[in-house]
C-alpha cells in the first residue's frame, strides 16, 4: 500500500515541476524551415493555400495574401491553448522550382502545453510534417 503513495506522489511532484518549467519558458517562439520545391512560385502558392485552407484541426484564416510570393495565416480559434501565425514566403528558384521557407510565430498560453511543446513534441514538428506532406503532393 505504501508503494502506491510513493508512485501517486511521484507523479503529482512530476506535474507540479512541469508546470513550473512550463511557466518559466517564454510564451511565444518562432520556427523556420527553408525547403526547395519542385514547383514554380505560380503552381506552388495555391497549392499552399489549398493546404492551408484544408486545415480544420485547428481551423486557419488567411490573414494577408501577395502571390505567388507571400501569404500569412492565423489560427482562427481563440479558445484554443495556442496560436500565432505561419508566413509562407517563395522565391523562384529557376524556371521550375521554388525556394519555400514557413515561419511559425506561434504562442502557447498554458505552462503544460508550452513545456510539452518545447521538450516533446519539439516547436519543429508541425512544419516538418506540413513539408512533408507538401513534397508529396508537389511531385
Amino acid at each position: 500500500m505504501r508503494w502506491i503513495i510513493w508512485i501517486v506522489a511521484a507523479i503529482a511532484i512530476a506535474g507540479v515541476l512541469i508546470v513550473i518549467i512550463g511557466y518559466s519558458l517564454p510564451k511565444g517562439h518562432t520556427a523556420s524551415r527553408s525547403v526547395r520545391v519542385p514547383l514554380a512560385p505560380n503552381a506552388l502558392y495555391p497549392l499552399l493555400v489549398e493546404m492551408a485552407q484544408a486545415s480544420t484541426d485547428p481551423p486557419i484564416r488567411l490573414e494577408r495574401q501577395e502571390p505567388p510570393s507571400l501569404f500569412v495565416s492565423r489560427i482562427a480559434d481563440p479558445n484554443l491553448p495556442y496560436g500565432g501565425t505561419w508566413t509562407y514566403k517563395i522565391v523562384p528558384a529557376g524556371t521550375n522550382a521554388s525556394d519555400l521557407t514557413i515561419t511559425e510565430d506561434g504562442e502557447v498560453y498554458n505552462p503544460f502545453f508550452r513545456f510539452m511543446s518545447r521538450f516533446v513534441f519539439g516547436h519543429y514538428a508541425t512544419l516538418d510534417q506540413f513539408i512533408a506532406t507538401l513534397q508529396a503532393r508537389a511531385k
